[in-house]
């Protein structure tokens, strides 16, 4: 049975970019005859407000979508990152970054074959701490520095190897990606796997997720099509099922920028309350 699934976070209201995403993931599951699960990804405490999640319900049941009770809510069970993570500190796969950004973005400007961006808008790291010995890493610990929990993607690559990193792409990706498709997380790097104000990040959590939820499908936006990189490799070391993948265009606004919450004239609750019904959204994001 197909499993699909919309995860949005409740840092602000839905707009029309949310509305495409969660009714392309309802109608793949109705079409299939499979089932539409609801998560909401409020792992980031700071920015999660409870006022948020009430609207997501109103927004999507005034949309005509209903989904299972009960909601998986991230901030429930970080216990299950946190084992997620153990696993692969055991292993040796993960060690501390006391780098901040602005000290990453120096060191690729000083490099003189600058990595190319991550999926996440923020440049690749170039591996500075990954040089530290632990002698070292243990002394800044002590002092106090703040510092994340890097995955080191070569090391997590060999101890895979010889395995070969494939999934399977049903819409396609932003330079018409399509069909069965190989990962490179190598193009993407030595990801953040936690810091002290989050407790994991969003590839660990959603990985981890899509597993016990039993996804098989993840629909989502072009803009996330690199995170499959990485987030493939993450599958292959916790020994967690590959769901398919199908991304999707982006909605966009007049000048082609994608919509954001601080866009309010764009909003789910504005436009309900200008007299927009559930049909005109479908009709204006074209499902």
């Amino acid at each position: 049975m197909i499993v699909t699934r919309f995860a949005p976070s409740p840092t602000g209201f839905l707009h029309l970019g949310h509305a495409y995403a969660a009714l392309f993931a309802w109608q793949a599951a109705q079409q299939a005859g499979g089932k539409f699960v609801l998560r909401i990804e409020d792992i980031d405490l700071a920015r999660s407000r409870r006022e948020f999640e009430q609207a997501i319900f109103e927004d999507l049941s005034w949309l005509g979508l209903h989904w299972d009770e009960p909601v998986r809510r991230q901030s429930e069970h970080f216990e299950d990152y946190a084992a997620a993570i153990a696993g692969l500190d055991a292993r040796g796969l993960i060690y501390p970054c006391f780098c901040t950004r602005k000290e990453i973005e120096a060191e690729i400007a000083r490099s003189a074959e600058a990595p190319q961006l991550s999926d996440l808008s923020a440049p690749a790291y170039p591996g500075t701490c990954k040089r530290l010995n632990g002698d070292e890493r243990i002394r800044r610990i002590a002092a106090g520095m703040p510092y994340a929990l890097r995955l080191d993607c070569a090391r997590a690559l060999a101890a895979i190897a010889p395995q070969r990193l494939m999934f399977e792409e049903k819409g396609s990706g932003p330079n018409g990606e399509a069909g069965r498709q190989m990962a490179r997380p190598e193009l993407i790097g030595d990801i953040v796997l936690a810091r002290k104000e989050l407790p994991a990040s969003y590839h660990v959590a959603v990985v981890t997720d899509d597993a016990l939820q039993g996804i098989t499908l993840v629909t989502r936006g072009h803009d996330l099509f690199p995170a499959t990189h990485v987030q493939r490799l993450l599958q292959a070391l916790l020994g967690l099922p590959v769901p398919e993948y199908a991304h999707h265009r982006l909605v966009l606004d007049p000048q082609g920028r994608k919509f954001s919450k601080r866009d309010h004239a764009v909003t789910l609750r504005n436009l309900r309350q200008d007299g927009a019904t559930p049909a005109d959204i479908r009709n204006i994001v074209g499902v």
